[in-house]
């Protein structure tokens, strides 16, 4: 009995990598953004159908750092740092709304089609509608639901538009939010998330790593 229990939990150990590898390639090689969305796709096209294989969010996110160091490896640096520079002409032209950067640009999980993700922080979206009209910037709306802490959620404004070659993903909350960041999907704990002058030392950070690697 013990021993069909360990192999059954062995297998169950390895759908779930092999399903999180495959989630992992759907997300980095077809634009999947949504990591529920991901997983599904992943057990449809491998033919596992019991929910205890499925892979949590955070297995994912680790197979997709995996999977873009060993296909992307020799671009991707150079993509993320081209991404944060990007990000931080936003966060500089958004600072009336005291922004954050969050998600993979931060985070370094970003491919070719991730956005830029940004939080704005203002108590009447409107006003991000009327600085958007101001400078003649077209932007998309839609909704997006949030969980701020353990016992609050929310739907709140987003705005997306592309520029700088890129998308930029803009969710807007409450002032009050500044004081901690709405709980990640992956992790369920507060959204790691960078202000401009955090974003700057990261990308300081990156550059001297980079000339330390060049001269060894």
């Amino acid at each position: 009995m013990h021993r069909a229990r360990q192999h059954a939990e062995a297998r169950t150990k390895e759908r779930r990598q092999r399903l999180a590898h495959e989630a992992a390639r759907l997300m980095s090689e077809s634009g999947i953004r949504d990591f529920h969305q991901a997983k599904l796709k992943a057990a449809e096209r491998l033919g596992f159908h019991d929910d205890a294989s499925l892979p949590r969010n955070r297995e994912i996110e680790e197979a997709l750092r995996g999977y873009q160091r060993l296909f992307h490896g020799d671009d991707l640096e150079e993509r993320l740092r081209s991404r944060r520079e990007a990000a931080l002409r936003a966060l500089d032209f958004f600072a009336p709304f005291e922004p954050r950067l969050v998600g993979p640009v931060l985070e370094g999980t970003a491919d070719a089609n991730a956005p830029v993700l940004l939080h704005l922080f203002c108590d009447d979206p409107r006003e991000v509608t009327i600085w958007l009209q101001e400078h003649d910037i077209p932007a998309d709306s839609r909704m997006r639901r949030l969980r701020l802490d353990r016992e609050r959620s929310g739907d709140f404004d987003v705005w997306v538009f592309n520029a700088d070659e890129a998308t930029f993903d803009l969710t807007v909350l409450p002032r009050d939010a500044l004081r901690q960041a709405p709980l990640s999907p992956v992790t369920e704990k507060p959204m790691a998330r960078a202000s401009a002058s955090q974003l700057r030392a990261l990308l300081a950070e990156d550059e001297i790593a980079g000339y330390e690697a060049l001269a060894r």
